[in-house]
Parts: structure tokens; sequence; C-alpha cells
């Protein structure tokens, strides 16, 4: 064998061969290019649903990532897996599939830089300080995409929130949400039908402008209506989702009927629902209150498909700060932020829908689910690991924040205050149903359905987590407004924490940027989007960390093995090498 090599290499034609087979190995590399993904979880192959989407695609489909320029290595880390996921989209899809990095700083068509029109579109940037030789450098990074096709864009967010740095778990959820955040966006352009969704306003839900914001980010991609179960005789079949936000009066029997009969065709529920009344108006008054139920009797209704709702409050040691009186007089007020526990900043649970952030929330409670056949439950949020609940009726008062919390008492680690709940639904009238409701329903060319196709609602025990605030308007000098007025800010925002970081105020780093309109936006698609990219959804990257104290106790052991090991083995080498020369060429 050998000695046939050394026949070939003396020719004169046998290095421009070698040289030539190695050119054409690699030209039909990287005309048929394939990869092997040995990771449990797939973390470096799109899944079929991806796959089915691009052989969709008819005309170019570009995506700008603003991720470019000097970041901290998680940022960087984040840069190098968008870059990564996109790229196998045009293996995909070389044809269609074009993709580029730009900083916000360049020009964008007209002639303005890109962090304006971001900013238009609602992309939340990241006031970034980086750490340069010549010193301290501030940088606005947008870490978005922008994914246009045939004339429509639309905005993908990489990394949701203002946090001016990445943690590992909070990396390692956006990482699992690129390639689903990407799929959402394409999807969207190519299909452009819109779910039909209906904000029901019968039941004292709020229409005002605190549902400013909810109505922004719906209008865009979903057709929303209003609809008064009390006056239509039915849900209209255009209608694909039913939103209840907060709902301040009881629901009759036939209204739940209406319901009942909506979701058994296969209809989607999404519900807000405060069960006690418990406002922070109330202590306008005086420095208490006591919360006590509305009596929206649909207590029943989700019993029966698998949930309670409980009249309790949900306290939480991890909650927003409120700005409240802690002494003083009427007319010489003496006001401080202080964390109010029953604020509680949720965080999503461990299943099929994913949030990354906090979600704010108002006075919330518990859920309970209950064993239902055919159906099964997922917590969607949940509490910290330090939190309670206590039964009503419940005396609130605002003197609580003036001694310390009794620590002990929040023992309770994720207690759920949102569930999703998907299979095949049992009818609350089954069996029940009276001949009124059954020749009404028959009237409007309805039949009675007894069990349900195979459907999902979403259950949320907070009314004013999708609702929002307004604060004043600011000049360009940022004082307020002579001419007066007010503008929204994004749902569930602490209106407090946000002027104080908009003033630069000695607690604005009690601000915190909550995802509720990201956890909004993942529902609602959840449930109205195709059932194939919701697997999209739910692929997980697990984050594989070390063991702390096994470390350090084997740091040394391990040192010597990496490093000390392979350097013994190649001095050994390189000792054998030398002595089997010498005794091979010795003569």
């Amino acid at each position: 064998m050998k000695r046939s090599l050394y026949l070939f290499y003396s020719k004169w034609y046998g290095v421009p061969i070698a040289i030539l087979v190695f050119v054409l190995t690699n030209a039909l590399a990287s005309f048929i290019p394939f990869r092997f993904d040995l990771t449990k979880e797939k973390r470096y192959t799109v899944s079929k649903a991806t796959s089915q989407l691009l052989d969709q695609l008819e005309a170019p489909l570009e995506v700008t990532v603003f991720l470019k320029g000097s970041f901290p290595s998680g940022f960087r880390k984040l840069q190098a897996s968008t870059d990564q996921l996109l790229s196998l989209f045009k293996q995909l899809d070389p044809a269609h599939v074009q993709y580029q990095f730009l900083s916000p700083a360049a020009l964008a068509p007209d002639g303005k830089p890109w962090s304006d029109s971001l900013m238009r579109l609602g992309a939340l940037n990241i006031n970034l300080t980086v750490q340069k030789e010549e010193g301290q450098s501030s940088n606005i990074i947008f870490p978005v995409a922008l994914v246009t096709y045939q004339g429509r864009s639309q905005l993908v967010t990489l990394f949701p929130g203002a946090s001016r740095s990445i943690t590992q778990t909070e990396l390692n959820t956006a990482e699992a949400l690129l390639e689903y955040q990407f799929v959402s966006a394409i999807e969207k352009l190519i299909h452009t039908d819109k779910p039909g969704i209906a904000y029901e306003t019968g039941h004292g839900e709020p229409v005002d402008e605190r549902t400013y914001q909810l109505r922004v980010a719906l209008e865009d991609n979903y057709e929303l209506r209003s609809l008064d179960l009390t006056r239509q005789p039915l849900v209209p079949n255009e209608v694909d989702l039913l939103l209840l936000v907060k709902p301040a009066l009881a629901f009759s029997e036939q209204d739940k009927f209406k319901i009942d009969q909506f979701v058994m065709r296969g209809g989607k529920l999404l519900c807000f629902i405060d069960n006690l009344y418990a406002e922070m108006d109330s202590f306008a008054r005086r420095p208490d209150m006591v919360a006590f139920e509305r009596g929206l009797q649909l207590e029943d209704l989700f019993f029966r498909y698998g949930a309670r709702i409980n009249t309790d409050l949900l306290m939480d040691l991890r909650c927003e700060f409120t700005y409240m009186q802690v002494g003083g007089t009427p007319d010489r007020p003496q006001n401080e932020f202080l964390p109010w526990n029953y604020f509680p900043l949720l965080s999503a649970a461990e299943s099929k829908l994913h949030t990354p952030g906090y979600i704010g929330t108002r006075f919330v409670h518990s859920i309970d689910t209950i064993a239902v056949p055919g159906i099964k439950k997922y917590p969607v949020l949940i509490s910290s690991e330090r939190a309670r609940t206590i039964s009503t009726p419940a005396l609130v008062s605002l003197n609580e924040n003036s001694i310390v919390p009794d620590n002990e008492k929040f023992n309770r680690a994720g207690i759920p205050a949102a569930v999703l709940l998907e299979g095949s639904f049992p009818s609350l009238f089954k069996n029940r149903a009276s001949l009124a409701q059954l020749d009404a329903w028959k009237s409007v060319g309805q039949s009675f359905r007894s069990q349900s196709e195979n459907t999902a609602m979403i259950l949320v025990a907070d009314g004013d987590l999708v609702l929002n605030e307004y604060i004043p308007l600011f000049d360009q000098s940022g004082q307020p407004d002579p001419r007066g007025g007010v503008e929204p800010i994004q749902m569930g925002w602490n209106k407090y924490t946000l002027l104080e970081a908009m003033n630069q105020g000695p607690a604005a780093n009690y601000f915190l940027p909550v995802a509720n309109r990201d956890f909004l936006l993942n529902a609602v698609e959840y449930l109205v989007s195709d059932p194939a990219l919701a697997q999209v959804r739910s692929k997980e990257l697990v984050l594989r960390l070390l063991d702390g104290p096994q470390v350090k106790e084997q740091k040394f052991r391990w040192q010597l093995i990496c490093i000390g090991l392979p350097l013994l083995l190649l001095s050994l080498g390189g000792l054998l090498y030398q002595t089997w020369r010498k005794r091979a060429y010795t003569r």
C-alpha cells in the first residue's frame, strides 16, 4: 500500500490529481450540504412544520437582523444562534430566503437610521454599556429582526425585555424560541387570512382606554370585533376565539349556554377573570378594603371543563413596587415606593406556552384543576417559590407594607394562576338543557352538541393582566406637556415606576418592563394558529449546567486531566517518534 502511494505521488500527475479531487469534494459538499445533529433535543435541526412552511414561499423572503456591533458575550451568542438558524432556513430554500445583519444606526431606504423605523414599529431597545480600552461607551441596540415578504413586513423579537445583560437561563429561553418567532412571522406573511376574535362586552367588560394596547396588539393580525352575548343569539361562525376580559356582571344560564355551544363546535376560549372585587381605587378614601366575590356565575362552566378559579388572593414576595402613603398628613402625605405582595410577578411554567420574562398581575387568584376524562391540563403562569394565598373575605390594608412581611408564611412554590386545557370537552348542559333553551337554539339553525371537537382554552385568574394604564404626555424637554393629555403605556406596566425611570428618579431601578403583551400574543397565537406550528413553540433547549460544588472541589483534578494529560501524551509521543527514527535510520 505504501509503495503504491509512493509511486502515485512520484508521477508528475499525482499531486495535481490529488488537488483536483480535494477541490471537487469541497465543491460537491457546498452544493449538497449535509450535517449530523447529535443533540438530544435536536438543537441544530429545524422542525418539519418549518420546512413545510418554507416550501410555500413564492417570492423572496428578506430577513434583516439588527444585531451588529460590539456586544457582551450573551448578545454575541444570541447573534450567532440567529445566524445559524437563518443559515438553516437558507439551506432549505436558497432561492427565496435572503438575510443580512445590520446596525440600527445604518440608513434605511427613507434616508433615516433604521432605529427610527424600528421605534415606530414598536421595537424595544436596550441601552447597553460596553467596556472598551478607552473607557465605557453607551450603545442603543435593538434585539429584533424585520421579515419582509411581498411588500409586507413583520417584526421579530429575538430577546424580549429591556435588561442590559442576558442571564444564561434567559439566553437559553430566547434561543429555544428563535425558530418559533421567525416561523410565526413568516406564517402571518404567507397566510393573509386573519382568524376572527370576538371581545365580549355584555357583562361589564372594560371598553374604555384601558383596552387600547389590547386592541392595538390584536388588530393587525386578527379580525377583532365586539360581541354582546346578551343581545346576540349565538357566537358567529366567523369567530375562532372568544375573549373574556374582566367581566363584572353575572352570566345568565342562556349566556353560558351560548359559550358552551361555541366550545362544543371547536371554538377557543381565552378568559381573564377577576373572581373578587379588589381594586386600588378602593384605597382612595380609606387605607383598607375587603375583597369580596363578584358573583360571575361562571364557576360551574369552568369546573365542567376541568378548572376552578379560586376565590382567594395570591401573595408573592416576588412582586411589583407601588407608590403609597406611609405617613404624614392628608395635606402633606409622606409617600414611598414599597413592594406590594398583591401584585405578583408571575413566570411561565414549563409547559407548551413559553413567554420569556415576568408577567405583571394585580390581585390575582390561584387556580385548581379537576380530573375530567379526555382533558389535559398544563399550568401556564405560576408564582415564585415564596408565595402564599389568603382566603376570602380578605381584608387588604395599605398598612401591611409598614411592617416586614412574615416570610415564613410565604412557603408555597409554583402556585398556578393560569392554565391551558386541551381535549374534547363535555357540555355543561348535557342532560340539563331546558326545552326552552333547545327550542331557541333550534330556531337559529343550530343543533345541540353534548361533546366538543378537539379544542383548547386558556383560563387566567387576573382580569387586569391585559389592560393598560396611562401617563401624562411629556414634551421634548422631558417635562409634562402644558397642553395636557395622556398616552397609554404597555399593558401590565407600572405607571409609577415607569415615570421614575423616565425621569431618572431614585426609584428608577424598580421599573420592570413586564411581558404581558407577549403573553397575550403567545396565548392567542397558540389557540388559533396551525397546530403544527405549536410543536415549534414547544421546542425546549435543555440547559446542562455544571455542578458548582463539584467543580470547586475537583477543579485541580480536571485541570490536570484536560491540560496536563494532553501535554504529557504529546511529549511521550514525540519521544517515542524520535526513538523510532534513531533506530530506523541509524546505520
